[in-house]
């Protein structure tokens, strides 16, 4: 039988773009190990023209971020009636837009922080929340743009009123949880083991946290109460469900069960182009499971399609 050819997308044009080379190429690698056919393409402006003459049988997205995260790849794939992995052009455009996803989980009874989306300058000005808070782009993700205003700081950060400021003129404040960080991956149709997640120097899940060697700690599987473990697992799936998710996914979740604290337990977010290296979150939640990182890929690749 003729080997079947995929496309693997990566690199891109957003701030992740160096996420996204080291996932795509991880994903070559064990596609090619698997018996796949595999061309890397980084993706540019370009990236319709160089799909529609290559015409591969699957295009594996391993972009983060604008352009491959949020619907406009997604869209471009169903054009050219390329079958793809992860999440459609909807579910991808919602989960990227960080307040109309809020939007969407809250209305499927699942908690999320009180937020408020504003234009970045008058959060530059004045308190819009009562600190302690967190002031996030509506559209990036590993953590690109995160500002902490912790409870004694008088004033809103100044940084949102630089001129080189890259990540859009509108943002979402939200109360900060404090507590835990978990997270939890579907595959498929099921909710996987939860992890937990701390940075290794004590401080708070930011980029250099989640990417530089030996910049995080997991827990697998989280140390949690029965019923809390069960509560993290469900609303996983039905964020998953709720966006209209496919294949994989990953969502976010702060725990506050600090001596005193509020006993919280908030969804941060729902990832529809998690990290995909071999030491990824979702790679290591499927190896827990006995899920290898080649089969895990390969069964992306067999579970992509068309009109997702």
């Amino acid at each position: 039988m003729e080997r079947k050819h995929v496309a693997v997308l990566m690199g891109g044009l957003s701030a992740e773009r160096e996420v996204s080379l080291n996932s795509g190429e991880a994903c070559a690698k064990a596609l090619e190990a698997e018996g796949f056919q595999v061309s890397r393409i980084d993706v540019d402006r370009s990236i319709a023209d160089v799909l529609a003459k290559l015409r591969p049988d699957v295009a594996l997205n391993a972009l983060h971020g604008r352009f491959g995260e949020d619907g406009v790849v997604q869209g471009i794939l169903e054009m050219l009636r390329i079958p793809y992995t992860h999440s459609g052009v909807l579910a991808s455009a919602l989960a990227m837009r960080k307040d109309r996803a809020k939007d969407v989980l809250r209305a499927a009874g699942i908690p999320v922080a009180q937020s408020v989306t504003v234009d970045r300058m008058t959060a530059a000005k004045a308190h819009v929340l009562p600190p302690p808070y967190v002031v996030k782009p509506l559209g990036e993700g590993s953590s690109f743009g995160v500002l902490i205003v912790n409870a004694d700081h008088a004033f809103p950060p100044q940084e949102l009123m630089r001129p080189d400021w890259s990540y859009g003129d509108e943002v979402l404040v939200e109360s900060y949880v404090g507590g835990r960080e978990l997270t939890c991956a579907v595959i498929g149709d099921k909710a996987y083991d939860i992890i937990e997640i701390k940075a290794a120097d004590g401080g708070w899940y930011d980029y250099h946290a989640k990417y530089a060697r030996g910049g995080s700690i997991h827990v697998l599987p989280a140390n949690l109460k029965e019923n809390i473990y069960q509560n993290v697992q469900e609303w996983t799936l039905r964020a998953h469900r709720a966006l209209g998710c496919r294949g994989v996914s990953r969502t976010d979740f702060r725990y506050d069960d600090r001596p005193g604290g509020t006993g919280e337990l908030v969804v941060l977010e729902v990832n529809t182009q998690p990290g995909m290296t071999e030491t990824s979150l979702v790679p290591e939640t499927a190896a827990h499971a006995g899920l290898s990182f080649g089969e895990l890929v390969k069964w992306m690749v067999e579970d992509a399609s068309c009109d997702r």
